[in-house]
């Protein structure tokens, strides 16, 4: 490069502020997604801890601001950020109503904060009376910025200050800690820095964080073998279902089903005339997406089951599926809304190499896509309508996410109580888009993840990574259409492994059941997934009293979630040193630190293991020289451990669920534990 050469600059090189005597700098403001293209998500009753960069030039003092309100709010309310260090402060704000809140940073370099600081450090006689002057300035105009009975207080502090005629008078004056706790409760914020930008975050209630899922066919819900069942025969199952500790009984389709290239068992393709079909098959001559079947009841049927399952703590899930039978309504009534081949056909679903004859997609693309999109936001306000607080969507990611954000942002304006749980089985930055839109939960990778290294590596993703912020994660070891390899070969162990995890890895976890319960694994051929003789396309009747079914292990496991807070949340899960792979260890925390829960499993479904498991005691505040109780929850044994290692060895697709209690001692010097 000729460095004689005249060089060409662009005639603006920067945008200069709105006014150069501002100093403070803002960077790196987190939680944040997308710089802030999307909210982050919050429960009530938590709070939302901010960090960010803020410095100036030179050595003054700067102070910096938390500034949040709810979206229906106009006023801002503040809390003062602390320094971290290296310029990095952090501050926090509870949210407590539903919907959004906005947050946003601000700093400034404070004048009397600065004089403040230099004053302490003068020890000239000269020096201090010139600074004591300069201080009552300073203090006038605060005065000026307060109201009156606190600005009567600041003038006469400033009078006191300016009249001092000693030195060591004026530095006990103007170093009163009381007075100065005034000052700055009126500072100088004229030249402010403000964050570049506000952001969001979506509150919801407790459930969006902490939920037990429990999926049922009502169809296959009747007691007497081959009848069809009814939504009567799901109210008569509700106490089997809170009797195990759920919280979400979530439904399949429950509308009717179309005729048209129905589905036979077995997902055959030619059905007899007594086959029921695939409840995703949606739509028939009885009605489409909001209707019901006529062989489960009326629309009053459903909304008493709605009701009834809030006497039992359940609350219905229902599935939403937007798709169309070949005789749905919609196909005659508005040929607009799918994509029509040459030969007059509509393409019907496809996912290689699965395919689906018996269901027509929707084209989002087509010149009627603002009609199709209003009348799909009308489905969900006919449930929300019944009743219906919590939808389970299908196959979100075969849909637009324009139209996710939209549907989902127009809904929770009006009812920021829904829960959505996105069933996204796909690539990873999908999965996380749907989230990032406004998915309250996704379905996860979890059923296909089992060795030590592969439980570990995502699921430190998934409560570690950026991700957390938005990315709730729904863990499911089976559903109708998933039945792992491991579950199939693994036996009675390799479900209650799957349990376990399942149930102490995540706040949100679900089953398919009776399936899970009743341990069904048999496959529709070898190398599939799956099951045969799937509930998707047929009546099952399933023997709820079987002597080797999982209820009693499901129901006590679901107690200790309720009963442990450190089992409500996600981000406190770490995981622990234990020398054999075969074994999984880790632990989590309450927020306040009282409850510590200790998980340990076998991931073998064959033989049984031991290993030695590893503490930090520093971290749990244990004196490593003095022995503390772990309390096995699922058995009710008590042992005592010393040290940080210590000994553990578990049958076949077992696993303790451990509670630490500290050794407390009475002033009579008798030792207990809590």
């Amino acid at each position: 490069m000729n460095v004689d050469a005249p060089q060409t600059l662009p005639e603006k090189v920067s945008a200069a502020p709105r006014d150069g005597r501002v100093r403070a700098v803002i960077e790196a403001v987190r939680p944040e997604v997308d710089c802030g293209r999307f909210p982050i998500k919050r429960v009530i009753g938590e709070r939302v801890v901010v960090e960010a960069d803020a410095f100036a030039d030179g050595h003054d003092v700067l102070v910096c601001v938390l500034r949040y309100r709810h979206e229906a709010d106009s006023e801002w309310r503040e809390a003062a950020m602390k320094p971290l260090g290296n310029d990095r402060w952090r501050g926090s704000f509870p949210v407590e109503r539903l919907g959004r809140y906005r947050y946003t940073v601000t700093a400034w370099v404070d004048p009397f904060l600065s004089w403040r600081h230099e004053f302490a450090r003068r020890s000239e006689a000269e020096d201090i009376l010139v600074a004591a002057q300069v201080g009552a300035r300073l203090i006038l105009e605060a005065a000026e910025r307060a109201p009156t009975t606190e600005a009567q207080a600041l003038r006469e502090w400033a009078g006191r200050l300016a009249q001092g005629r000693e030195a060591g008078e004026a530095r006990r004056i103007g170093l009163d800690e009381g007075l100065a706790e005034l000052a700055m409760r009126h500072p100088d914020r004229r030249l402010a820095a403000h964050a570049g930008r506000e952001l969001e975050v979506v509150v919801d209630r407790v459930r969006a964080r902490f939920s037990t899922w429990y999926e049922l066919f009502p169809r296959s819900a009747s007691p007497e073998p081959g009848r069809h069942g009814t939504f009567r025969d799901v109210e008569a199952r509700l106490a089997y279902i809170a009797s195990m500790g759920f919280d979400v009984l979530y439904l399949p389709p429950i509308h009717p089903i179309g005729r048209v290239r129905r589905k036979g068992k077995n997902n055959t393709l030619e059905a007899s005339p007594d086959d029921v079909g695939s409840p995703w098959a949606i739509g028939a001559v009885e009605g489409g997406h909001k209707a019901v079947h006529p062989q489960l009841g009326t629309l009053a049927d459903f909304r008493r089951l709605v009701e009834k399952a809030r006497e039992h703590g359940l609350e219905i899930a229902l599935d939403i599926a937007f798709q169309c039978a070949p005789d749905h309504p919609y196909v005659k009534e508005h040929p607009e809304w799918f994509r029509w081949r040459p030969d007059g056909t509509v393409q019907y679903a496809e996912n290689p190499p699965k395919k689906y004859q018996d269901i027509y997609p929707f084209h989002f693309e087509g010149e009627a896509w603002a009609s199709l999109w209003a009348e799909l936001k009308s489905v969900f306000e006919f449930w929300i309508e019944q009743g219906v607080r919590i939808f389970r969507v299908d196959n979100p990611h075969t849909k637009p996410f324009p139209f996710w954000e939209w549907v989902i942002g127009e809904l929770k304006r009006k009812h920021p109580e829904l829960i959505f749980l996105s069933e996204a089985f796909t690539r990873p930055k999908v999965m996380h888009r749907l989230a990032k839109l406004g998915f309250t939960q996704s379905y996860t990778y979890f059923a296909w993840r089992n060795t030590k290294q592969e439980l570990t590596a995502y699921f430190t993703e998934l409560t570690q990574g950026e991700g957390r912020e938005y990315f709730r994660p729904n863990v499911w070891p089976n559903t109708p259409d998933i039945l792992t390899e491991f579950l199939q070969f693994g036996g009675r162990p390799a479900f209650t492994c799957r349990l376990l995890l399942a149930a102490t890895l995540a706040a949100s976890y679900g089953i398919y059941g009776p399936a899970f319960e009743l341990q069904e694994r048999e496959p529709r051929e070898p190398g599939s997934e799956e099951y045969k003789d799937s509930e998707k396309y047929q009546l099952r009747h399933w023997d709820l009293d079987r002597s080797d079914s999982l209820r009693d292990l499901i129901a006590r496991v679901n107690a200790i979630r309720r009963e442990n807070p450190a089992l409500q949340a996600d981000w406190s899960l770490r995981f622990l040193p234990v020398d054999n792979d075969q074994l999984i260890a880790y632990m989590k925390s309450s927020e306040d630190g009282s409850n510590v829960m200790v998980m340990v499993v076998n991931l073998d479904p064959y033989h049984a293991q031991a290993g030695w498991v590893e503490l930090d005691l520093e971290a749990l505040g244990l004196d490593p020289r003095s022995s503390y109780q772990m309390h096995e929850l699922l058995s009710g044994a008590r042992y005592l451990w010393t040290g940080a290692r210590n000994f553990v060895q578990l049958a076949p697709g077992m696993g303790h669920v451990f509670r630490l209690r500290r050794r407390v001692r009475t002033e009579r010097d008798f030792d207990y534990f809590m």
